[in-house]
């Protein structure tokens, strides 16, 4: 079913009846050309392009719980470009150009709102640093503006601009950057993956790699064996413990970063800020909520929940960005177990394996990156060949150390990106 607004009043008119299911519900096959292990974005998006750009259809992708169940449902839903390392640049730049077309091409809203982001600084060596970020998302063709104190004050008068500690300089003002609908991504994809003949099958986990003669067969799963020409891993948090299945150790450390939502309030806040002298950042929701969140919890872990400290570092973080946050009540939190990688950037490569793809370690960049991450990952697999924009996002870089990306320059530290 075409979506439309036709339809919409058409349903309306006619006791909303009419709806079909957005994707089917097939049971496995014993075979197929490619098996996605992972149904959240990245994976849909990649069994999305598969089929759209590639014409590759004969495509499972399998997920042990429902889809949208992971990560792409847990974050804090902001889209933005804004980096400064060549490899990432153009990558999130090419990610930034799929969002803005994403809408229309899966006829699907995903409510994409480019509201802005602004990073705000504090000193003078902020501000050089963030000129020179600003430059760079020049450079790449995104939009970057620096803003002075007064500046900011235009976009969000309610920050508290005179804190004696941490005043605010000014900040650098993403236009372009924003937010989107977390699961209404996620189902977008499914949708249109589904329309294309792709299986989308729920409540099935992997729970072996096939693997004969150096070349991957297929997987085991509590639904039985399935055999595959290619098999792409996308598990983002559980990508370690997945690539185990296959021999594999990764330089991939599993963190939880937690998130935060208040009650429901009248429009206050227009853009994405982000606080430069604490791990803050905050929008507000399209039903008025305070989402905000701030840093890992420092400690590797598979649960999906996060401890009361950083619960209250990043509570004391927004007060003292914007004290009237004190009075909204605070609804909800939850956990995303973050993969971590050494260098902070992501990884998108075949593996030793023949026919074993390998696509994570997002990071703190893994919501943004959903289109092009579907999207290069689906040229990796189809041609064997990576993407122009993710040439740089290598496996073995952590083996040579050559084309590290470590964009926060923490050194090799995976909980310091």
């Amino acid at each position: 079913m075409r979506y439309s607004g036709l339809q919409v009043l058409w349903q309306g008119l006619t006791g909303n009846k009419g709806w079909t299911p957005a994707w089917r519900d097939p049971d496995p096959k014993p075979e197929y050309d490619i098996i996605i292990i992972g149904g959240g974005g990245h994976g849909l998006a990649t069994a999305y392009y598969l089929a759209k750009e590639h014409g590759l259809t004969n495509i499972a992708v399998l997920e042990k719980g429902y889809l949208g169940g992971g990560n792409v449902g847990r974050n804090t839903t902001i889209v933005r470009a804004n980096y400064l390392l060549p490899g990432n640049s153009e990558f999130y730049s090419h990610s930034m150009k799929l969002w803005e077309g994403l809408e229309e091409d899966l006829n699907y809203n995903v409510m994409h709102s480019q509201r802005g982001i602004i990073n705000l600084f504090h000193s003078d060596g902020q501000r050089d640093a963030y000129a020179r970020r600003g430059n760079a998302m020049a450079n790449q063709g995104d939009d970057a503006v620096l803003l002075d104190r007064e500046g900011v004050r235009k976009h969000a008068p309610f920050l508290d601009f005179e804190q004696t500690r941490f005043p605010i300089f000014g900040g650098l003002y993403h236009p372009r950057g924003g937010t989107a609908r977390h699961d209404a991504v996620a189902w977008g994809f499914a949708r249109g993956a589904d329309q294309r003949g792709v299986d989308l099958i729920q409540n099935c986990e992997v729970t072996g790699i096939d693997i004969e003669n150096g070349a991957v067969r297929g997987v085991q799963t509590t639904r039985g064996a399935i055999r595959a020409k290619k098999v792409g891993m996308v598990v983002a948090g559980r990508s370690s413990q997945v690539a185990a299945m296959a021999g594999m150790r990764l330089p991939i450390e599993s963190h939880v970063l937690q998130a935060f939502v208040t009650e429901g309030l009248k429009p206050t806040i227009d853009n994405v800020i982000t606080y430069g002298m604490g791990h803050f950042y905050i929008s507000q929701s399209d039903k008025g909520g305070l989402v905000f969140g701030g840093d890992l919890d420092f400690y590797s872990s598979y649960a999906a929940r996060g401890n009361l400290p950083m619960a209250e570092h990043v509570v004391e973080a927004g007060m003292t960005l914007m004290p009237m946050i004190g009075k909204a009540k605070m609804l909800r939190s939850w956990g995303g177990i973050m993969d971590m990688s050494a260098d902070g950037s992501p990884i998108l490569d075949k593996t030793h394996v023949d026919g074993l793809y390998f696509n994570g370690g997002w990071c703190y960049g893994g919501f943004k990156a959903v289109p092009a991450s579907g999207h290069c990952f689906a040229h990796l697999m189809a041609t064997g060949q990576p993407h122009p924009a993710a040439t740089k996002h290598r496996l073995d870089r952590f083996n040579t150390g050559r084309g590290l990306l470590d964009e926060e320059a923490t050194g090799s530290q995976h909980n310091l990106h």
